[in-house]
């Protein structure tokens, strides 16, 4: 899949400290989500359809990814 992220805008989220250790969102054109390192961001980026997104989101939301 190849999506444009030139214009994107990338955020991080409100409950980020000011380190540089985090990882940044940016929605793009299509429903697509860009996810990326906040300490390269000039480096790559992952790019998920709006369905995996939505499923992944959905895990965090249930508790999917918590440690035991």
């Amino acid at each position: 899949m190849s999506v444009n992220l030139s214009g994107a805008k990338w955020f991080k989220s409100r409950r980020s400290g000011p380190s540089k250790d985090c990882v940044e969102v940016a929605f793009l054109d299509g429903g697509h989500v860009g996810v990326r390192d906040s300490k390269n961001p000039t480096g790559p980026a992952l790019v998920f359809t709006p369905g995996e997104w939505a499923a992944f989101t959905a895990g965090v939301h249930d508790g999917e990814f918590n440690r035991p």
